[in-house]
């Protein structure tokens, strides 16, 4: 079967939640008036989900290539990550396009 470590995964998933409740790239991306900059904030998360991608491709290619420290699991997981935080990213677009047409179309 495979040697993945369940605990380390289930400690990933809480690092992960963990760090999207604490949101600790706000700190990092603030304008002059001290409140979080909202571009800087949606580039750094769509950056983050470019990264995951590309992470999840390289370990699908290295399994595809034979590499025998890649296992089929480490894969299957980078990739639903990958997947899930584009889902994510894509139902934030969807709202942030849906909030600008509701202000579009406010009569002034």
């Amino acid at each position: 079967m495979s040697d993945i470590d369940i605990s380390r995964v289930l400690a990933d998933m809480r690092a992960l939640a963990a760090q999207a409740k604490q949101q600790p790239s706000a700190a990092n991306a603030t304008n002059e008036a001290g409140q979080p900059d909202f571009g800087e904030l949606l580039r750094q998360s769509i950056d983050k989900v470019n990264a995951t991608q590309s992470e999840a491709g390289v370990l699908a290619q290295k399994f595809d290539s034979g590499d025998p420290n890649v296992d089929l699991t480490e894969v299957m997981l980078a990739l639903q990550k990958a997947d899930i935080s584009f889902k994510a990213m894509t139902e934030v677009r969807n709202k942030l396009v849906d909030a600008y047409r509701e202000i579009m179309n406010m009569p002034i």
